[in-house]
């Protein structure tokens, strides 16, 4: 008779396992299920909009495009670009290696000559380096234009 008495133990064991086993399941479930919803709300904040309306982090700087001017409408006139940003002189499709620039405040700003390095072509430019204003005269060595302008370099708004 001991060996039924062992078997009744062992169903025992059996059902308390098989109710064990169902209980691991929903408990399983239960993790596997808030698994998905914390990486839904991870997915949902990452492409949430700021006060401001930008997406993604608020920490990430805001690129602006470069301020593009022609050649042919800057003579005389001021050219206000951010600290942050670049002025790109457009307009001079064959020429636009030849111009030269005569900074009067080199503080301010400098001169980025125009260049084709054979896969692509680069128009000058003038890169802000501080706060303030100054004239700028272009010239260009092989048609004999120039021109002058004021670069008025303001803070990133």
């Amino acid at each position: 008779m001991s060996e039924f008495a062992e078997v009744p133990k062992l169903a025992g064991v059996a059902k308390a396992s098989r109710r064990g086993a169902s209980g691991r399941t929903r408990f399983a479930r239960r993790i596997a299920t808030s698994a998905l919803v914390l990486a839904a709300g991870f997915a949902l904040a990452a492409c949430a909009t700021d006060e401001g309306g930008a997406t993604g982090s608020t920490s990430t700087p805001e690129v602006l495009p470069p301020v593009m001017v022609q050649l042919d409408e800057i003579d005389g006139t001021t050219v206000e670009v951010p600290i942050t940003n670049v002025i790109v002189l457009q307009g001079d499709d064959t020429t636009f290696t030849a111009w030269e620039a005569d900074i009067a405040d080199p503080s301010v700003a400098e001169f980025t000559p125009g260049r084709d390095d054979g896969s692509a072509q680069f128009d000058p430019g003038i890169t802000p380096l501080k706060i303030g204003e100054t004239e700028v005269a272009l010239n260009n060595t092989e048609s004999g234009d120039s021109l002058t302008f004021t670069v008025k370099v303001v803070e990133t708004r």
